[in-house]
């Protein structure tokens, strides 16, 4: 058997790939389908899922670079739009679909990503907050737009218009393309921070929904909410929403409006206010002051001038009272500090060495009586004790016994229970009380069955 016609998986696997590069069929495909299998790996990682429809289905992959510049994220079973080509995984031997663009199928893009975003911030509670109430006279207002256009020319005319004393400080700022993110968060930022403005007007004109994206961006809506400033939002035109008219304190359809909503009713109309308070001021004052003339004059005819001395008669009788209070007081006190000072006196004596001592030389005396009588207590209770065993040990004793007239039998040293442990020559050991007596048996004689029975009974 020949080598030379088998390949390795990896030559078959590479050949099979050559295949895929080389299809102008592969090279460039737009499928529609479903999304199938995602989990989320964070913007700054590769994405795996599957496309897929009634029938079949085909691995995907975005790499991170093109999955940053989509605008929404993917979402599971999202139906998509997608352009890419199909080559294989030599690693694993599969193919795939190597996404370039994906869209969602039938809404567009840019406005997924917004309701997306703005559910996850709504969710988040970011725009659930207190909004900061506009001052009535502003003395300085921050615009953070671009510095040419119509829509600072609009602002700038309006303020001029309606309150030509205020100052108005524009920070030139990029509201459209990759950098507008990044500069409208800068500018709201440094104008916030100096504290020196009654209000942040923010916006731009008018444009396509990518045009105005910057708005629209999670950091731009997290900066505005976190202005201590108020901030009124004016981005595109009145049918125009974003994400920086949700977080604002205020939204103004038109840059005019923005203008409008900042600064107070025209000055003419302010100064003719002014001019009627002053006078309702005038009538006012004038009114208090008779007022209080009157109240002067009669209080001149009070008894409090006439006779200032009344006023100290009711002081004095109080004082008087009080004086007889504070004696008895004094009185109670000192009773109370003596009857104390007396106690301690008894106290210290009944905690006295001496009578400590005393103490413990009775007590001594006392436990030594209770000791020596328990001592003969106990000793005669042994005595006893000792009396009661004796006599019950001599009425066990064989020496008793053998006082009646009893005697031991032995024969070799062992005890003689028996006349069958007997034969006749036997010699014996009999022990007497005062003695013993060395015998040799001569007969023996066993008990009729009478005597036995009547010795049973006994």
């Amino acid at each position: 058997m020949t080598q030379g016609k088998y390949l390795t998986v990896s030559q078959l696997t590479q050949y099979i790939k050559a295949k895929f590069t080389r299809d102008p069929y592969l090279e460039t495909v737009y499928l529609t389908g479903e999304i199938s299998g995602y989990r989320s790996r964070g913007k700054a990682n590769n994405q795996y899922f599957s496309i897929k429809d009634d029938n079949a289905l085909i691995s995907a992959v975005i790499f991170r670079g093109r999955f940053q510049r989509i605008p929404f994220d993917l979402e599971e079973g999202m139906k998509v739009l997608v352009k890419g080509r199909v080559g294989l995984y030599e690693k694993q031997g599969s193919y795939q679909l190597y996404v370039e663009d994906i869209q969602p199928d039938g809404i567009g893009s840019f406005y997924i990503a917004y309701q997306q975003l703005k559910d996850k911030l709504s969710k988040e509670g970011l725009f659930n907050f207190e909004r900061k109430a506009l001052p009535p006279y502003p003395k300085k207002i921050a615009v953070v737009t671009s510095p040419t256009g119509s829509v600072v020319r609009d602002i700038i005319t309006t303020v001029r218009r309606r309150y030509p004393i205020v100052e108005i400080v524009v920070y030139p700022t990029v509201v459209q393309g990759d950098r507008a993110k990044d500069s409208i968060v800068n500018n709201l930022k440094r104008a916030d921070q100096t504290g020196a403005y009654d209000v942040i007007i923010v916006g731009r004109g008018g444009g396509s929904i990518e045009d105005l994206w910057c708005f629209n961006e999670e950091e731009v809506a997290r900066t505005i909410v976190a202005c201590k400033t108020p901030v009124i939002s004016s981005v595109g035109h009145e049918t125009d929403y974003s994400l920086a008219d949700e977080a604002a304190d205020r939204r103004a359809p038109t840059p005019t409006a923005a203008a409008e909503l900042a600064t107070p009713v025209l000055l003419a109309d302010l100064v003719f206010r002014i001019q009627e308070l002053r006078k309702r001021l005038y009538t006012v004052q004038g009114q208090r002051l008779k007022y209080y003339r009157q109240r002067l004059a009669s209080s001149q005819q009070s008894y409090i001038f006439t006779q200032p001395q009344k006023l100290y008669d009711g002081y004095r009788m109080k004082l008087i009272g009080l004086e007889g209070d504070l004696q008895a007081n004094l009185q109670q006190k000192l009773k109370s500090q003596q009857d104390q000072v007396r106690r301690l006196k008894d106290l210290l004596a009944k905690y006295n060495p001496r009578y400590q001592l005393l103490q413990s030389k009775h007590l001594y005396q006392q436990t030594s009586q209770k000791l020596a009588q328990a001592f003969a207590d106990q000793v005669k209770k042994k005595d006893q004790d000792l009396h009661r065993l004796v006599t019950q040990l001599d009425l066990l004793s064989p020496l008793k016994r053998l006082s009646g007239g009893y005697a031991y039998l032995s024969k070799d040293g062992q005890h003689v229970n028996s006349v069958q442990d007997l034969q006749a020559g036997d010699h014996l050991e009999v022990q007497l009380l005062d003695g013993q007596v060395f015998a040799q048996v001569d007969r023996i004689e066993e008990a009729s069955l009478w005597d036995k029975e009547d010795k049973k009974e006994n």
